[in-house]
Parts: C-alpha cells; sequence; structure tokens
C-alpha cells in the first residue's frame, strides 16, 4: 500500500512539473521571455543535431529543422495571454517557425548561438571581395593593351611588367631569391604558393615557370 502511494506521488509530481514547464509562467517570466524578441540567432551544428521547430504555436504541430549554419529572429513571443508562450521566428529565407521556450533554453548555447559563428570567415571573405575588386579597377586602368589586361585579369602576369605591377597583379612572392652571375644583369626570382616561379632581369619580368609543389 506505501508503495503505491509513493508511485503515486511521484507521478503527481511529475505531471505537476510538466505543467508549470507548458503554461504556468508568472508574468515576470514572460516579460523576461518577450526580451528576446527582435534578437538573431545562429544555428550551430548539422542538420539531424539542429533543435526541432514547430509549424505552429501547437504541440501537436508539424515539425522540421532548420539547415546549418541558418539563422533566424525571433519575432514574436506568442501566447502571453493564457501564459502559453512560443516564440514565433523567421529563419533568413523567410521560413515562420515556432519553439517552446524550455527548448530554446536547453539548446541556448548548444545549438543555438547568439552570435554568427562564422562571422571571422565572413568578414575575411568580405575584406577580399573588395581587395579583389580594386585589383580589377586598377589594372583596368593601367595603359595596357587588351592582351595584357585579359592575362592580369586572371592574374597571369605577362614579361615585360616591372616588381611593382607583378604585385598587384599577382601578389606578393612567399620568398625571392637574388641571383648572382657574372653578368652585370641584375636577376631575381619570386617563388608563389601555387608553385610558381617569376624570374626578373633589371627589375623586369622576363619568365614564368610553373613547377609541381612537392
Amino acid at each position: 500500500m506505501t508503495r503505491r502511494i509513493s508511485l503515486l506521488l511521484v507521478v503527481l509530481l511529475c505531471c505537476g512539473s510538466a505543467a508549470l514547464a507548458s503554461n504556468h509562467y508568472t508574468d515576470k517570466q514572460l516579460e523576461a521571455l518577450a526580451a528576446r524578441v527582435g534578437k538573431t540567432f545562429w544555428i550551430s551544428g548539422a542538420n539531424d543535431k539542429a533543435p526541432s521547430f514547430l509549424t505552429a504555436p501547437s504541440p501537436g504541430a508539424a515539425t522540421f529543422r532548420p539547415e546549418e549554419n541558418d539563422s533566424f529572429e525571433i519575432t514574436e513571443l506568442t501566447g502571453q495571454k493564457i501564459k502559453d508562450p512560443y516564440y514565433k521566428v523567421r529563419f533568413e529565407s523567410g521560413k515562420v517557425g515556432y519553439i517552446r521556450p524550455e527548448t530554446f533554453h536547453e539548446e541556448f548555447n548548444v545549438t543555438i548561438l547568439s552570435h554568427d559563428p562564422h562571422a571571422d570567415e565572413k568578414k575575411k571573405a568580405e575584406a577580399q571581395a573588395i581587395e579583389e575588386k580594386k585589383r580589377l579597377e586598377w589594372i583596368k586602368s593601367q595603359p595596357w593593351s587588351a592582351a595584357v589586361k585579359a592575362a592580369a585579369i586572371k592574374k597571369q602576369p605577362t614579361p615585360g611588367l616591372n616588381g611593382a605591377e607583378v604585385k598587384r597583379v599577382l601578389g606578393a612572392p612567399t620568398r625571392v631569391s637574388h641571383i648572382r652571375g657574372t653578368t652585370k644583369v641584375a636577376e631575381e626570382r619570386w617563388f608563389y604558393a601555387d608553385g610558381s616561379v617569376l624570374t626578373f632581369h633589371n627589375g623586369l619580368l622576363s619568365s614564368v615557370e610553373k613547377r609541381e609543389n612537392k
């Protein structure tokens, strides 16, 4: 008999906790939840590990998982009047979903992040895009023939360019060697990460050689 009563108490406590978790929020708790409205968050992790979102603010609604590295904005905290809240979110794609605050809190800082995990990579890519645009504009402004410009755009420097021009076309080399010979012609070799070796005589590009990286 005592054992049955203990089991009944466990069941009642579990049911009571579930009810409190689902729709027994205080006004202050709802106010704290609403503070996240208007903020953007990012999904981290593979698709099968991402949190599930609902298609409607209902426990029986269909679910879906967002794409990896997707982001969403919390646009509304629904169900405040009946104290049964759901976060309404809008993904970058425009898709709308819902998620329980309890689920959000469980996933926060695990698969839901308050910062873009790829922000540094995106910033680097943007900087590279800006530099590439400047490079192309500079090439087009040079008094070169159409053929030389076309090659320069493809990062193929033409013999006859000086060192400064080659750097604008191809970038700085990883290593430079100075060749000492018996002639009075100064010779340099510029080495690049892709295996390219550029030879200069008296400051002007004389040949381009492509070697296989070992």
